[in-house]
């Protein structure tokens, strides 16, 4: 079955103001309903990504990145097994990300391996 990434995008703008314990509880149980849900789908929950990073240019070259002039900044992800692009579209738009409004690119992996 294909296996699908799910790229949680964030924006530029300026970072909300951290959520309350209460608010930490109630997006975790999202989450966990997500998961449920979609259990046997969901290859791997993935996780989110640190705002620092290393941008590997041709010729060796390593500088800091992520580029702070991008639009969009990627947040985390996920890999999901589907059917097809439909099937997946359905698993993302019933993730937590997708709820709370957050932009979510999908992607079919190729599997070279």
């Amino acid at each position: 079955m294909p296996k699908y990434l799910l790229i949680y995008r964030d924006s530029a703008e300026p970072q909300q103001p951290q959520p309350s314990p209460e608010e930490m509880q109630g997006f975790l149980k999202m989450w966990d309903g997500w998961f449920q849900q979609f259990e046997g789908k969901i290859v791997d929950g993935g996780d989110g990504l640190l705002p620092t990073g290393r941008v590997l240019k041709p010729g060796g070259v390593v500088a800091d990145g992520p580029y702070v002039e991008a639009k969009e900044m990627i947040g985390g992800y996920s890999v999901v097994s589907a059917n097809s692009y439909d099937e997946a579209i359905e698993i993302a738009k019933h993730c937590p990300i997708a709820v709370i409004g957050g932009a979510i690119e999908i992607r079919q992996l190729a599997e070279y391996n």
